[in-house]
């Protein structure tokens, strides 16, 4: 391939993976961020400073060594290894069309997969570029499946952890000496879930070979730990009863508004090491492909690539973040500190379980649900039903509108550049 070329590959695919890179910052972090804003335990521009830190470095820290050339396995790429030069185009006009829908969802504040994004992209970008026998559509189907799964099974999670904080907590006679005395057990559990979450979806990327008995095994020693510090914060907050006065669970929710903020960092650092791959991974296939003339079913990731792919999330989350983080926190229900905590805690939950068996779920759906399971713990009219039924439908158009523009970018790409 002539040195020009090479370079007008590898600084297309760095351009539009930066922008992909963005997309994921202004929309999907509203799933580590959107419960501590919205139950008001962090402003927008503390959530913005804190998953900014924790994203950037779950990203550049864990994000990967090597990665998949096509998630999900939906396209086999042997069948680009006499047209390296298709998968180039593919992979360019995929960052480009998942980018481009994640910055007219996030304009509308609508939280939507980027995974869903990029896989759409990719479906559009094969079914032309190689044929329609190209596409694995069974696990196209599995990927849809995602939209029921993940929500109402985040939600059933969410749902009864909430419902286990009003019974053990706020309906007690001494609300303040419960949330004391059974705080320090649900820390334990957002410890031990995240870490699961961090060995399961992140750590994984980087090539660290522990077991499935190793991963919980640390996630019970971190969770042991980060409970003891948890109870030594608690015992530290007391009754205030001039705040009481207007609000009667105030102290409590102070402690449980400590749990949120450690629940978003935790879930920041999570979420950047994982969907990181959304942007890097097709920037990765572009390079190899461009330097080897060679289609791999896993490409190396270079630290640069990494380092792009964390600046692209933290600017997106502080230009356009507020949108989404807004809409998940604070428009679909009235949240607390507690409601917050049985929300994240629910999709922390759902996303271990998932790993574990296999269930297609997104991340972004499982948030939604889990904010939805909270709000249904005090009865239907709590949730806003016409925000919920536009949500939906963003999640049904995002892998065709992916589809079709990635459609659309594949034919003018390969015009220009062939």
């Amino acid at each position: 391939m002539p040195m020009e070329l090479l370079y007008v590959y590898i600084s297309l695919a760095a351009v539009f993976g930066l922008f992909m890179a963005w997309g994921i910052g202004a929309n999907d972090v509203a799933n580590a961020m959107a419960p501590a804003v919205g139950s008001r335990a962090v402003t927008i521009k503390q959530a913005i400073i804190i998953a900014a830190i924790f994203e950037f470095a779950g990203a550049v820290l864990a994000g990967g060594g090597v990665t998949a050339t096509i998630r999900q396995g939906i396209v086999d790429t042997t069948l680009l290894a006499d047209t390296p030069d298709l998968l180039i185009f593919g992979m360019l006009s995929s960052l480009l069309a998942a980018g481009t829908w994640l910055l007219l969802a996030s304009a509308r504040g609508w939280p939507v997969s980027t995974t869903h994004s990029i896989i759409g992209a990719v479906v559009g970008f094969a079914a032309v570029g190689i044929g329609m026998d190209a596409v694995q559509w069974p696990k196209v189907g599995r990927i849809a499946m995602s939209w029921v799964v993940s929500p109402v099974l985040a939600g059933a999670i969410s749902w009864l952890l909430f419902v286990s904080v009003q019974k053990l907590v706020l309906e007690r006679s001494d609300p303040l000496q419960a949330a004391r005395r059974w705080v320090p057990f649900y820390i334990f559990l957002v410890g031990f879930f995240i870490t699961l979450i961090t060995l399961f979806k992140g750590l994984s990327h980087i090539g660290l070979d522990i077991n499935l008995a190793e991963s919980y095994l640390y996630a019970v020693g971190v969770g042991i730990v980060i409970a003891l510090i948890g109870h030594w914060a608690i015992k530290r907050i007391h009754f205030d009863p001039e705040a009481n006065r207007d609000f009667h669970f105030a102290t409590v929710e102070r402690i449980f508004g400590v749990l949120m903020i450690v629940t978003a960092c935790a879930m920041a650092f999570a979420h950047g090491s994982n969907d990181v791959a959304n942007a890097v991974g097709p920037v990765a296939a572009v390079i190899s492909v461009a330097q080897t003339g060679l289609v791999e079913q896993r490409s190396a990731v270079s630290p640069w690539v990494l380092v792009l792919g964390g600046i692209g999330i933290v600017l997106g989350l502080a230009t356009y973040g507020h949108r989404v983080i807004a809409t998940v926190g604070t428009r679909i229900t009235n949240l607390t500190p507690s409601r917050g905590f049985a929300a994240g805690l629910g999709a922390a939950g759902t996303i271990v379980l998932a790993s574990g068996t296999g269930l297609p779920i997104s991340t972004t759906h499982t948030l939604v649900g889990a904010v939805l399971g909270v709000g249904l713990a005090r009865g239907i009219t709590a949730i806003n039903l016409q925000v919920v039924g536009q949500i939906f439908m963003s999640w049904i158009v995002t892998v065709p509108a992916g589809a079709l523009l990635s459609v659309g970018f594949f034919f003018a790409l390969r015009t220009v550049l062939s």
